[in-house]
């Protein structure tokens, strides 16, 4: 977990030292697709859900939790939001999950949680956190 950790880590800090024009984090490529600030708001119902499980699996298995990307980052109105609070409650949410993993219990590392909104689909906490970090880097390159 502790070299997931540290990709995250990366992650972030690549981000964060990254300076963009303010004009960019709301430009649309398309009307039907996310600005730069909806995906940091995506990232951020990410982080969200996965501390969530990340937490659980420290003492429970094989439970469901999903949600809803596109209606919650609409809900949430991120287009609208200051870019600066997006960022710090991306950055806070992300730290708080290295938290979590560099202090994960050993023994709970295979614990396995479900993460489909349709048909069972159990993952471990590796996977999961592994997952969560190729997902996270994927939308970073959108912004980029």
């Amino acid at each position: 977990m502790n070299e997931i950790a540290i990709q995250l880590r990366n992650a972030i800090d690549n981000l964060l030292q990254t300076e963009f024009q303010a004009s960019e984090w709301e430009r649309k490529p398309m009307p039907e697709k996310w600005s730069k600030k909806e995906i940091i708001g995506h990232l951020i119902d990410s982080a969200q859900i996965n501390l969530q499980r990340f937490v659980r699996c420290t003492y429970e298995e094989n439970f469901k939790l999903t949600y809803e990307q596109v209606e919650w980052v609409e809900a949430q109105r991120y287009q609208q939001a200051d870019i600066k609070q997006l960022l710090a409650l991306w950055q806070l949410l992300n730290l708080q999950i290295i938290r979590v993993w560099e202090n994960y219990p050993p023994e709970r590392l295979q614990a396995k949680c479900d993460n489909s909104k349709t048909t069972i689909s159990l993952h471990t906490v590796e996977w999961l956190a592994q997952d969560y970090v190729d997902h996270l880097k994927h939308h970073l390159r959108q912004i980029y």
